[in-house]
């Protein structure tokens, strides 16, 4: 980009007004206006939308908050999704985007300099890959990928086409979590022999069985199934469920999994784990549509502590009185943060007949920013060379979905697999080893970098 020195002379003036208003609030359109004739057009970063139903459009809105982005192009399957999109976009910002029902399509528009991916899993890899190769900077939805072999392609991709590419795991963004690990990492917790990440969500009721029909009118099913097999039109399928069907995604266990292991991970300093077991299924809701198991526990086992994921639907009783979370339990307290805050419960030990605390009580911190916010005005700033500093790059993106796969493909062979990090494979398990890989159908195939 051109200009960097106005155009931070302008960020900075912009910022003060944008804190005046407060970030939680949009701007009128026509305030937006107004900031942007101080904005050459050499400053200005145009993006575009790929899936904009769900989180993508919640990513595209956080964007939408910082003053020289716009969102000039959507690509959805659905023509009643791009319909509604193109009308919240105009009224945010008094114009309205260019329509494409063919992500490739939009990928030409020579206009556009970053893309945000928010399609179903299965779609991820094609999409991420598509875009660096045209030239453009992805914010890429998380898991980042349906398979490990498409988690492999993707870090190769971003490097070959030298695109910035950042992954919306926007929990590296919240203020609570970097405190969190800061305090993990001082040692004052001692030796930390467990880690408990996890995920009820009580919100989640059965999906009900419900018969095959045709798609709704508007939606191009063809090209929503891309690579997954081949399928007749459910209902339960589309949208917002495709979360619970292998074909698309991987269940809790990738959905909220990348998040809180991400952060485990992170503030543990390792990547991989030795070996891997995990027992559940669909306890809560047997007869419902879903694939997914409802009720999951993953063990991870690394050199020096074992790390515990489990997942519930249908109920909000998780550990510590928190539906989701992370905790780190040491010898001298356990330190547990999640989306609201942080605190640490401490141990005690007998001392002259009286009990005292091993580390210091830290009451409950509440978060303090808005960390999706955040998260995009990070990847804002790499784009213009601000930073070279991504809160969430791809390869990070990656190691989280990775171990996240690892978690799957234990519940799916029912038994314990051993990881080998030098080969990147699990150690004489063919069963688990196939299930590394990506099964494309339909004539797409995967990319190859």
């Amino acid at each position: 980009m051109k200009n960097k020195n106005s155009r931070r002379t302008f960020i900075k003036n912009s910022s003060l007004a944008i804190t005046g208003l407060g970030m939680t609030n949009y701007m009128s359109a026509q305030t937006f206006a107004s900031l942007q004739q101080k904005i050459g057009p050499n400053d200005q970063i145009n993006f575009g939308v790929i899936g904009c139903k769900g989180m993508g459009w919640s990513d595209m809105k956080a964007h939408l908050k910082i003053p020289e982005v716009n969102c000039i192009a959507i690509a959805d399957i659905d023509q009643n999704v791009l319909d509604q999109r193109a009308a919240n976009v105009k009224e945010l910002r008094n114009k309205a985007p260019k329509l494409y029902t063919d992500y490739r399509k939009m990928l030409e528009n020579k206009d556009i300099d970053a893309i945000i991916v928010g399609t179903p899993d299965h779609w991820h890899c094609l999409n991420m890959v598509d875009a660096c190769e045209a030239g453009k900077h992805v914010y890429q939805e998380k898991p980042i990928a349906n398979s490990i072999e498409e988690c492999n392609v993707m870090v190769k991709a971003a490097k070959k086409y030298n695109r910035i590419v950042q992954v919306g795991q926007w929990q590296r963004s919240g203020s609570q979590y970097d405190e969190a690990i800061k305090y993990v990492q001082s040692g004052k917790l001692g030796n930390i022999r467990l880690v408990k990440c996890w995920s009820y969500q009580g919100w989640m009721k059965p999906v009900p069985v419900v018969p095959d029909s045709a798609p709704p009118e508007g939606v191009d099913y063809k090209m929503w199934l891309g690579p997954a097999p081949q399928r007749p039109f459910n209902k339960n399928r589309f949208h917002f469920n495709f979360r619970w069907f292998w074909d698309y995604a991987g269940g809790l266990m990738t959905d909220w999994g990348v998040h809180e292991i991400d952060i485990a991970l992170y503030a543990m300093n390792v990547k991989a784990p030795k070996s891997i077991i995990a027992s559940g299924g669909k306890f809560a809701y047997p007869n419902d549509a879903s694939e997914t198991p409802d009720t999951l526990q993953t063990v991870y086992e690394f050199e020096n502590f074992n790390l515990l994921w489990e997942h519930a639907t249908g109920i909000d009783g998780g550990n510590y009185g928190k539906t989701e979370g992370i905790a780190f339990i040491g010898n001298n307290g356990t330190l547990v943060v999640n989306r609201q805050g942080w605190e640490v419960i401490p141990e005690t030990q007998d001392k002259d007949g009286q009990k005292v605390l091993k580390t210091e009580k830290v009451d409950f911190i509440p978060g303090k920013n808005n960390a999706l916010e955040v998260h995009a005005q990070n990847f804002v700033n790499a784009i213009k060379g601000e930073t070279t500093n991504l809160n969430c790059g791809i390869g990070t993106g990656s190691i989280a979905a990775i171990n996240a796969h690892m978690g799957n493909i234990a519940y799916k062979t029912g038994e314990k697999v051993y990881w080998d990090a030098t080969k990147e494979q699990f150690t004489n398990n063919d069963k688990a080893n196939e299930l590394i890989k990506a099964n494309y159908h339909n004539g797409w195939e995967l990319p190859k970098v």
